[in-house]
């Protein structure tokens, strides 16, 4: 039987090549209008109309795109480590990549998610998912920085996140691979059915500062979560997510979670969650996971290792969680922005699955059921069924709205975007994509009000789209117009690692927050350096803190002597620019971490473990000024033996120190 099933699969997997290539388009030149690269077009020292925040996939970071444009204008560091910002190197931002399993430099960052107010986008923060040690960022919008990451316990990957409630109240954290819990770690991974679990976390955020903390997590029958949305409108107060291999396969899942006609759509009401937990229905469970913080003021991070967390079982809890079916292997699940309609998206379905939420309800308080998973009910699939797209396309992965009343859902088989009404299911318009798409997005697409005028494709595979670079091509974005009743396609532009999800927001909602300097007045930094006068080197043991400013175009210190074998030099290096756009880098000879890239008034640290005796260059790695070549300085090392004292100075000729 198994063998059956393996061939018709493989049939199927040869049958999607087949016409993926036949769908490959041919004249792709006469797919672009005449009209489009005035479309495109942002005239030198105008600004785009959005922002795009991109997902980087295996880079771990994000990065910030123009739209129309396509102008790439900021690497976000995130999850891994960056030496061009000395993300990860500098001292101040090492614990923000600490874990419960320690300093981990690197992650998979599928997913963003901007805040809102009321299902609107508000500008504050982006967050992001780290999919391979789970995590949870935020990003402050006004910085374009990464100001918490927060550790994901009970957790086996975590690619269904970081998706947020209406107000954004919650950040949810779903995991991709089950795993055993409660202290049964060390089982036969064949037990999977016995003994593995999801988990599904639901994180309170600060309205006023961001702060993240995990609120509860709800555990979970053993399946795969995928996507998910939040209910918007009338939706208010539950939680949609795609689930797949409902077969709970633990090896070979092309074959083994691909053989049911369904899979689920799990919903979560959240509000009957937080119900329990008030009522004091949750269990503590004693874990271990960081929670990483970065301060502003004192241009330096913290982490703290927490031991517990609150678990709701909803075989216990009635009323909190319910599965529909979903054909087959669904991977998008998205709201339209009144609320009522939840779209899901199965990899290897015929068609597209429109749920009503009204009938979901409807169901509920009848007892609509079909069966039970678990322990948790499934509802019956006509019940809660809006209706179904027909033939819309193979692969239907993910679906984004615009304010006219139409779903975008892209086709990675058939390499495509097709335009749906919402109101009769019927397919409107489609275009090619080159090639593969995975994800797409609508400026506003995900909440209440769609703000419209593109669709972007977020591509797998490039082929003869740009310049060849060796065996690996760039992934691709490719922009489309979809302010009239066709699709057009306007723009190719690359971007950076492997692009997932993506949201863009109007940039009037960013651009008058962004801040231009940190003030020194303000600068809380413990070793900060507030003026040329307060310059200095102390010795402490075998440690020694440079106190080292900075501005236009000198470092005080810039000569520094005594320095021994065996020490350990924080270079402590504050910026004193007051202006703008005028940042300093300080690098030293041999340092094995990075640079330090310092923005106007903060302060960072570089710490350096010289190996061998000399005299080592140091310098500014940031182009700020005609004389930004002539700042620099010197370090000289001694054995450690030596008697030489321990002396520094800018524009002095120290006195010859012995030998």
């Amino acid at each position: 039987m198994k063998s059956i099933i393996f061939k018709s699969i493989f049939g199927v997997g040869i049958l999607f090549m087949l016409i993926a290539t036949a769908c490959k388009p041919k004249g792709m030149q006469t797919a672009v209008q005449g009209d489009a690269a005035v479309k495109a077009y942002v005239p030198p020292g105008q600004y785009d109309e959005f922002y795009n925040i991109v997902s980087g996939g295996f880079s771990g970071q994000m990065s910030v795109y123009g739209i129309p444009s396509g102008r790439l204008f900021r690497v976000i560091p995130v999850f891994s480590v960056d030496p061009e910002k000395s993300w990860g190197f500098s001292e101040e931002t090492k614990p923000m990549l600490n874990t419960s399993h320690g300093f981990v430099p690197w992650d998979d960052l599928h997913h963003i998610a901007l805040s809102t107010t009321d299902g609107i986008h508000d500008g504050r923060w982006a967050f992001g998912n780290a999919n391979n040690t789970p995590r949870i960022a935020r990003i402050d919008m006004t910085t374009f920085r990464t100001n918490e990451i927060l550790e994901i316990p009970n957790s086996g990957g975590n690619h269904s996140s970081p998706f947020i409630t209406e107000n954004t109240e919650y950040v949810v954290a779903g995991t991709r691979f089950s795993i055993p819990m409660d202290g049964k770690v060390d089982v036969p991974i064949n037990s999977y059915k016995e003994n593995f679990k999801g988990t599904v976390s639901f994180i309170s955020v600060d309205k006023n500062n961001g702060t993240m903390n995990i609120a509860f997590q709800i555990l979970l029958p053993g399946v795969n979560f995928d996507l998910a949305r939040a209910g918007k409108g009338k939706s208010h107060g539950w939680f949609f997510f795609s689930c797949y291999n409902s077969e709970q396969a633990n090896t070979l899942l092309e074959v083994n979670a691909s053989q049911k006609d369904k899979d689920f759509i799990m919903a979560i009401n959240w509000k009957k969650a937080e119900e329990y937990v008030t009522a004091g229905k949750a269990v503590k469970k004693t874990v271990r996971y960081a929670h990483n913080i970065y301060d502003e003021n004192s241009h330096s991070a913290t982490s703290e290792i927490k031991n517990e967390v609150l678990v709701l079982d909803p075989k216990e809890l009635p009323g909190m969680v319910y599965f529909m079916p979903c054909p087959k292997s669904p991977h998008g699940c998205d709201t339209d922005p009144t609320g009522e309609y939840i779209v899901g998206s199965g990899k290897l379905a015929a068609v597209i699955p429109v749920f009503s939420f009204t009938k979901i309800l409807a169901a509920i308080d009848q007892k609509n059921f079909d069966s039970e998973y678990d322990g948790i009910p499934v509802l019956k699939y006509d019940a809660v069924l809006h209706g179904e797209v027909l033939k819309p396309g193979l692969g239907p992965l993910h679906t984004e709205f615009d304010d006219n009343g139409f779903a975008y859902t892209s086709f990675f088989v058939s390499s495509e975007i097709v335009k749906w009404k919402i109101s009769d299911l019927t397919v409107v318009d489609r275009v090619p994509t080159y090639y593969s798409i995975g994800h797409l997005c609508v400026p506003g697409g995900p909440t209440k009000k769609p703000w419209g005028k593109y669709v972007i494709a977020y591509n797998k595979i490039t082929k003869d789209r740009y310049l060849p670079t060796g065996p690996e091509l760039t992934q691709s974005a490719q922009l489309y117009s979809i302010d009239g009743d066709k699709m057009k396609l306007l723009l190719d532009f690359p971007t950076i690692g492997e692009p997932h999800y993506a949201e863009a927001i109007p940039a009037e909602l960013i651009k008058p927050k962004s801040v231009k300097i940190f003030k020194l007045e303000e600068n809380k930094h413990p070793y900060a350096t507030l003026g040329e006068k307060q310059a200095k080197v102390e010795r402490k043991g075998n440690d020694v803190h440079v106190y080292m400013s900075s501005i236009r175009s000198h470092f005080v210190p810039d000569n520094i002597e005594g320095i021994k074998m065996g020490d350990h030099v924080y270079f402590h290096v504050t910026n004193l620019e007051q202006d703008w756009d005028v940042p300093h880098g300080f690098a030293v000879k041999g340092a094995n971490n990075a640079e330090l890239l310092i923005m106007p008034g903060e302060t960072q640290t570089l710490l350096w473990e010289p190996n061998r005796t000399g005299v080592f260059p140091m310098y500014c790695t940031d182009f700020c000024s005609a004389l930004h070549q002539e700042m620099q300085g010197y370090i000289r090392v001694s054995p450690a033996s030596s008697n030489v004292p321990l002396t520094f100075s800018t524009g002095a000729k120290m006195p010859q120190t012995e030998q």
